[in-house]
């Protein structure tokens, strides 16, 4: 810094007084209530004419933002290089973190407040060419403030850890650690303490003792008194950033105090006062931050969650408890008493019993469990030791949910639309409030109907994040409706996200702009055809038409290249599904459809001489890959939208003749050629007698076991119903049964595990009911049963008189009407093809549902 003398700073050294010559010193510990309370008090006392505060100076010109009534911490200063968003950190501030109170205190008194810290464009520029952040190396000084989890952070919360093994600036330690030890300073303080918790400890010296009435400056004194036993003892900790960061907080003091002499307030980690404090020349400090990397970066208030100052963060203090802490520092008084209010409420919300008997048990017991453990005032400790004991009855059960709602918290911050953003942001923030859909930091799930214009621009907007790289929301499976035009998402806004937001900015300055232009460059960077396939997926939930024809085209060339049957497998299904969203959201489909027809095509033809010759693993993977084609097929083969016709009118019966092919040739492993068997069976192409000579093949001498058990699991095996089959058609259980029976003792271990695999998936009552009939033996039945099935409560033939007694009730539940018009009905309201319409009432929500949810109303117009 230019004009500036190499002389030692005016600072003299020695005790904090009650307002001596020099800069103000406050070390604090970085959201310590205690501190905060500290900091108001010490500043109202000395009245300094500038605040100087740890943090990047770029945020200066962001602090008058702090007095905005839109302004409500937690918030936190994020930095990012403008070329590379995903270069970031964070500097979080809560309401009782001790810089956000003298950011406040400043503003209200019209003092300038300013960040002092090494500037954010030297943090971030280094390990930008793939250094190791927590290694130093000599001259170079890695980030200060790395956040979590865009960067590693500092484990304590006084300031940047220290290594017992470093020489002080000037001094020597009298304990050589090894070098990669990391020391928390409380930790230490406490354990000299005769504390095992250093959370405890800080309660008990800090929280709960005030400061001396007559001089508020005690409370530093004494802090800066341990931090300088520990420096003298464990030096900087081997980490010379400390000392590049320590030597530029020393000259922007210097500059402030040339401008407002030594009405100087410093705010910054207690770790850091005796460096601050220590007698250096200008020219020293100077020398410490030549040659520092640079990079330019934008800087601004985004914000930040109690859960996420529970770790480890920019400010390297990762606290276990911020909603105890935020609770010590804004409660007025009886902060105990007040605190088991709020456990009460919370669990009497949660439908827990908790009377007021019980919040004045609770406090009881936490004072006497205080004076028995020779607190001044129970801590979090004694208050959740009362809380399980007389409100949760000893169960961890509630709890948990009470430290998770209230100990942590899920608190989030709001910063104002003034606040500096990327374009993207903006818009993100513009959908938001359009469409209702305010980010929380509880996690909640939230029911999408796509019938309806909000919810379908909900859904739209959360599909085009997640092709961003914006998990705010994920998709999870419904509770009640399974239907296309139903979805269901578990939200949750993480801070991190505003930096994903900020990297997707380089896409494009809106969400739909930025989403189609991602869509674009990801399909052309797809590693394989099943990626471009689920790309198109994901363009038709996000609405993306001016993407998909990219997407299209590269997803045509892909599958006119790729001659790999597992690869075209694994494409076809993603594709259909793309038409059967299309079909919900009126999307026009109809290059997806002409897409999967041929890509079916494809499949049909490769897939016999693709099974032949596989291995176990490899037929087991075949046998999905063919499930998967089934599926597919079956949706393909249905009605298109607006009065259609299929995509090409043979492709189930293809489909079938392919299966065929596969169940009879001899090369195909057996798991495929059961399963192809099963399949034609359930389509009602395969007679249940042609299936049973085919097993009693199978199941022959002839066939080796193994064989014949693979063969077993691909008919019956899967999850695809197979135990009912053999519940309900004794001839193929007694098959199986003959065949096991007769299996030769040294060859039952080999197919032991495959059997085993294949009849654990069934359900218990399927299980114990074969388990039944084996006993009984084939063809054995009770007098009750002689004319039924084999199974209780069913006969052998239908019931006619009993199936038409259901029918009134059946077309009450389905919003039919009268039994007689159920086909009217059905054709009345499901005729709208896309179940996107209002139906009218809740007669045309269940027959919309009943068209949609199971694709089996299919009625001719």
């Amino acid at each position: 810094m230019s004009g500036v003398r190499d002389t030692e700073p005016p600072a003299p050294q020695g005790r904090v007084t009650a307002r001596g010559a020099g800069p103000l010193l406050l070390g604090v510990r970085h959201h310590g209530p205690g501190s905060a309370r500290a900091v108001r008090a010490a500043l109202e006392a000395a009245a300094p004419r500038v605040v100087l505060i740890e943090g990047p100076p770029e945020a200066d010109a962001l602090v008058p933002l702090a007095a905005e009534k839109d302004m409500r911490p937690p918030v936190a200063l994020l930095a990012h290089v403008v070329d590379e968003p995903g270069n970031s950190a964070f500097w979080p501030l809560a309401e009782f973190s001790p810089e956000w109170v003298a950011i406040r205190w400043a503003l209200e008194h019209g003092v300038p407040a300013r960040f002092i810290d090494l500037p954010a464009a030297h943090t971030l520029a280094w390990g930008r060419d793939g250094a190791d952040p927590d290694r130093d190396e000599p001259g170079s000084a890695p980030p200060a403030h790395p956040a979590d989890p865009v960067a590693a952070g500092n484990p304590d919360a006084l300031g940047p850890a220290a290594d017992p093994g470093r020489p002080d600036e000037g001094g020597a330690t009298d304990r050589p650690l090894d070098a990669s030890v990391r020391i928390d300073p409380l930790a230490v303080l406490a354990e000299t303490a005769g504390y095992d918790d250093p959370e405890r400890w800080w309660e008990d010296v800090v929280e709960h003792r005030a400061g001396s009435e007559g001089d508020p400056f005690v409370p530093f004194t004494v802090l800066e008194e341990a931090m300088q036993a520990l420096r003298e003892t464990y030096g900087v900790g081997g980490h010379d950033r400390d000392l590049v960061r320590e030597a530029y907080m020393r000259l922007q003091i210097r500059a402030a105090q040339r401008e407002f002499g030594d009405d100087v307030a410093v705010v910054c980690g207690a770790w850091h006062v005796p460096a601050l404090r220590r007698r250096t020349t200008v020219g020293a400090d100077r020398a410490l931050l030549k040659g520092l990397p640079k990079a330019k970066v934008d800087l601004t208030w985004v914000p930040w969650t109690h859960r996420r100052l529970s770790r480890v963060s920019g400010y390297g203090a990762g606290i276990d408890s911020p909603g105890w802490y935020g609770h010590l520092f804004s409660a007025p008084d009886r902060p105990v008493v007040r605190w088991m209010t709020k456990v009460a409420r919370l669990l009497r919300d949660e439908d827990r019993g908790v009377s007021s008997a019980h919040v004045i048990e609770a406090v009881r017991l936490a004072d006497t469990l205080a004076a028995m453990r020779g607190r001044p005032l129970p801590g979090l400790t004694e208050t959740t030791d009362a809380v399980r004991a007389v409100m949760c009855e000893g169960s961890d059960v509630p709890l948990a949910l009470v430290r998770d709602r209230l100990v942590v918290g899920d608190v989030l911050g709001e910063v104002p639309e003034s606040a500096p953003a990327v374009p993207l942001q903006r818009d993100l923030a513009r959908s938001q409030r359009r469409l209702r859909l305010k980010p929380e930091a509880l996690e909640r799930e939230v029911e999408l109907d796509l019938r309806k214009e909000t919810d379908a621009g909900r859904s739209t907007l959360l599909h085009r994040l997640r092709l961003l790289g914006v998990a705010w929301g994920e998709p999870t499976t419904s509770r009640g409706s399974t239907g296309t035009f139903r979805e269901t998402w578990r939200l949750r806004w993480e801070p991190e996200l505003s930096v994903r937001v900020a990297e997707a900015g380089v896409w494009g300055t809106t969400v739909l702009a930025a989403a189609t232009a991602k869509a674009e460059a990801d399909a052309v960077g797809a590693p394989s055809l099943a990626d471009v396939t689920a790309l198109a997926e994901r363009c038709l939930l996000a609405e993306l038409p001016d993407a998909l024809p990219v997407v299209m085209r590269v997803l045509a060339d892909r599958a006119a290249l790729d001659a790999d049957v597992g690869h075209l497998a694994q494409a076809l299904p993603a594709l259909v599904r793309s038409l059967r969203y299309g079909d919900v959201r009126g999307t026009d489909t109809h290059a997806l459809a002409d897409v999967a027809a041929g890509l079916a095509e494809r499949v049909f033809v490769g897939l016999p001489p693709a099974c032949a010759a596989l291995d176990s693993d490899a037929a087991e993977e075949m046998r999905r890959h063919i499930d998967a084609v089934h599926g597919a097929v079956g949706l393909l083969a249905e009605p298109v939208p607006d009065g259609g016709t299929a995509p090409a009118g043979g492709i189930r019966g293809r489909w079938h003749s392919v299966l065929r092919v596969l169940a009879a040739r001899d090369t195909v492993p057996g798991v495929v050629r059961g399963r192809a068997v099963r399949l034609l069976l359930d389509e009602g192409e395969l007679a249940q007698e042609e299936a049973a000579r085919l097993m009693g093949l199978v199941l022959s001498p002839g066939t080796e076991p193994a064989e014949a058990a693979a063969w077993i699991e691909g008919f019956v095996g899967g999850g695809s119903g197979g135990g009912m089959l053999l519940v309900h058609d004794e001839r193929l259980l007694g098959l199986v049964d003959a065949w096991l029976t007769g299996v030769p003792t040294e060859v039952f271990t080999d197919v032991l595990p495959l059997l085993r695999r294949t009849f654990s998936a069934y359900e218990t009552g399927v299980r114990r009911t074969l388990g039944e009939l084996v006993r009984r033996g084939p063809g054995v039945r009770t007098s009750a049963e002689a004319t039924g099935s084999g199974i209780p409560g069913f006969a052998a033939d239908l019931d006619t008189e009993r199936a038409d007694a259901v029918l009134p009730m059946l077309s009450l539940l389905l919003g039919l009407g009268e039994p007689g018009g159920a086909a009217d009905g059905v054709e009345g309201r499901a005729g709208g093809g896309d179940g996107r319409g209002d139906s009218g009432g809740d007669g045309g929500d269940g027959a919309d549902r009943t068209h949609h949810d199971n694709d089996l109303v299919r009625v001719a117009p």
